[in-house]
């Protein structure tokens, strides 16, 4: 009992501070609760997050504003279809001592911080955008055979124009599924920009101020994996996510009209982690069939593919996703 208090304590104190983290967001990313939500979800899980969005939304003002916020270093790359992988990682260079002995130094890449900017990671050729993949899964990077540990915590926010194609090489299904979640970054409504526009143009621009350390981000993430998880949104998850798959025997049929694959294991696990951290945001101590459907569509969206004769026909995997969770929650209400 005495633990089970303990819990709840720490994850009401918890929700206090992200409260806090919140407000201080909103003062120089105005508006979008949904966005920074999802952002905020994805550092909370350890994951990281595709966002999509057109240029001027404030994507890349988001993340500069998370990184003090959370209080992380920071690091941006903005990749074009000359960058190269050690541009990334770094490289060894020959050195010679006053002695003139020679030896090689490691000298690290932009990649050695703890929250990472990839700006239009779609412009960068497949060869560079491989190079974030081990980085990505296990925190890590090896360079002329000797691996190199990343900072702690590690996330990479990494942004994406939605409509232009020219010059750019799309994310391979293998990376797509490292991001814990694909962000969709929409236009404001009118009021809030109108707030935007009063609060930038401005001889004064708003400062966020710090709310989280290094340290208590990595507790916070500890945390989140000792909330409770009821039985009916475990089953619920792992319902939704198989019957995306247009292979299963259950699969409803607009799933076999229009999916070409579906999500593997990884988006169950996905949606395990940000079911919690959608609670958590929201001051609840643990999750429900209502953040089961919030969270699908950000976490299967990019782990899916329409098939060809859906994707000519102008379909969308998010009204595909919302169709399935609607049927998945009118059977379990009727079980």
């Amino acid at each position: 009992m005495a633990e089970a208090e303990a819990l709840v304590a720490e994850i009401e104190e918890l929700g206090g501070k992200l409260a806090e983290a919140k407000g201080s967001i909103q003062k120089r990313f105005i508006g979008q609760p949904v966005v920074v939500d999802l952002v905020l979800s994805a550092l909370l899980c350890g994951g990281h997050g595709l966002l999509i969005g057109l240029p001027g939304l404030g994507k890349t003002r988001l993340v500069d504003t998370l990184s003090t916020v959370m209080g992380l270093d920071g690091a941006r790359i903005q990749f074009t279809p000359d960058l190269m992988p050690a541009d990334i990682l770094g490289s060894e260079v020959l050195e010679t001592a006053t002695d003139g002995s020679r030896a090689f130094r490691f000298i690290e890449g932009p990649i050695f911080c703890q929250l990472l900017m990839a700006d239009e990671i779609n412009r960068a050729s497949p060869r560079t955008q491989s190079a974030l993949l081990q980085a990505m899964q296990e925190k890590s990077v090896t360079v002329a055979g000797q691996p190199h540990a990343l900072g702690k915590p590690f996330h990479v926010l990494a942004t994406q124009n939605p409509i232009e194609q020219e010059g750019t090489y799309p994310l391979p299904e293998a990376q797509l599924d490292r991001f814990l979640v694909q962000i969709d970054v929409p236009y404001p409504d009118r009021a809030t920009e109108r707030d935007i526009v009063m609060a930038t143009t401005g001889i004064e621009d708003e400062a966020a101020t710090p709310v989280f350390t290094a340290e208590e981000l990595l507790a916070a993430q500890t945390l989140l994996r000792r909330m409770p998880v009821g039985e009916a949104v475990v089953e619920m998850i792992l319902d939704l996510v198989r019957a995306c798959r247009p292979d299963d025997p259950d699969a409803p049929q607009i799933v076999r009209d229009h999916v070409g694959w579906g999500p593997g294991p990884r988006a169950a696990q996905a949606l395990m982690m940000t079911v919690r951290a959608r609670a958590l945001l929201d001051n609840r101590l643990a999750p429900n069939a209502e953040d089961v459907a919030a969270m699908a569509v950000p976490v299967l969206t990019h782990r899916m593919a329409l098939t060809f004769a859906a994707r000519a026909r102008g379909e969308r995997l998010s009204d595909v996703i919302s169709a399935v969770v609607e049927q998945v929650t009118r059977a379990k209400a009727a079980a």
